[in-house]
């Protein structure tokens, strides 16, 4: 209900803070007087609220009614939507969350992803939604024709009937107009690091270098964008120096680290990064132990776990016909690598790129 009442104020203000909150008490208590009864949730979708609550409210002559959608079983949609064109888009986002150690074995891995929808549907259609889900044919006992996927800590959005997902593994549901959010799920599964980045530290009398590997270890008819790899530095580190193969580099010294942008990166591919810093600060023999490097990217068209949409059905009394569209993602792959201990000598001993 939290996280709802957090999507509903956003949804209205735009942005949730203390500003925003003080600006607009008044319509807070309003919603919080609707989207909960006696501790009871009520009515928690932002495109039914905002049809009877307003921010103009308070000088409004007449109150507006609530719609007939609250009081209806089906109270996310409202009746009576219609659009000249029929269209439903569906998008499959995986993010990972990875922890390697300096020797490159994953640690922790797992993968958190989300089934969004954009519907814009004339009437109350319902949908039904099949996935490779490893649970549903085992059960069936049919043979998956490729991979089978067994997804844990399932949610739904209140939409899907639960009842019929728990008989028969369906996803049957009349969406809400617009764009929401399906279901999310979670898989604890062994992957390896989507992007590897290598790495060599020397530190040197008043100066630290850096040697930084990164290589796309997926197939080359993919390509990785956005990609961003932020490695840490001592806080006082000053006098940058960048040299790399390919994109951009700069230091960031609130995040006590440079950040590596790369715009494309395609599979199969490395790219090489060095880095001279100076030191002013007197070290100890021993270099402390830095936080780990961390990678985001956004992968195109490529989910990780391997889950596929196998069919979306629409039925709707009127019989008209939908356009599906579907898109996987593996977007914001967030992982993070530990990084070797840094190798004091008094030679530089890394190659040139």
């Amino acid at each position: 209900f939290l996280h709802h009442l957090c999507k509903v104020l956003i949804e209205y203000f735009k942005a949730l803070e203390e500003e925003s909150i003080r600006d607009n008490f008044v319509i807070i208590y309003e919603l919080l007087d609707e989207m909960m009864d006696y501790g009871v949730p009520q009515i928690t979708e932002p495109k039914i609220l905002q049809e009877y609550i307003t921010q103009e409210s308070h000088i409004l002559e007449i109150v507006p009614r609530p719609p007939l959608a609250v009081t209806n079983a089906v109270s996310w949609r409202s009746e009576g939507i219609s659009y000249r064109k029929n269209e439903v888009f569906l998008d499959v986002v995986e993010s990972i969350n990875m922890l390697v150690n300096p020797a490159g074995n994953v640690l922790s891995s797992d993968i958190q992803g989300a089934v969004k929808m954009k519907v814009y549907l004339t009437g109350m259609p319902e949908l039904r939604l099949g996935l490779n889900d490893k649970v549903m044919f085992e059960s069936t006992g049919r043979s998956a024709k490729g991979k089978a996927v067994e997804m844990e800590d399932i949610r739904f959005h209140q939409c899907v009937r639960l009842s019929k997902f728990e008989s028969d593994r369906t996803i049957s549901f009349i969406p809400p107009d617009g764009e929401f959010e399906l279901m999310t799920y979670r898989l604890n599964t062994q992957l390896k690091p989507l992007i590897l980045c290598e790495s060599v530290i020397e530190t040197h009398r008043g100066r630290i270098e850096f040697m930084v590997k990164a290589k796309a270890q997926f197939k080359q008819r993919s390509t990785a964008s956005g990609v961003e790899i932020a490695v840490p530095v001592p806080s006082d580190a000053d006098s940058p120096k960048f040299k790399a193969t390919v994109g951009s580099v700069k230091y960031v010294p609130e995040r006590a680290a440079f950040v590596w942008k790369i715009k494309q990166f395609q599979g199969g591919k490395e790219a090489l990064l060095r880095a001279h810093f100076g030191l002013p600060s007197i070290r100890d023999e021993d270099p402390e132990r830095r936080p780990p490097i961390s990678v985001k990217f956004e992968i195109p068209y490529f989910t990780t776990s391997g889950i596929q949409v196998r069919y979306l059905k629409i039925v709707e009394k009127s019989g008209y016909q939908a356009l599906p569209w579907v898109r996987y993602i593996t977007k914001n792959g967030d992982y993070q690598l530990r990084m070797p201990d840094a190798v004091t000598s008094g030679a530089s001993r890394l190659p040139p790129i």
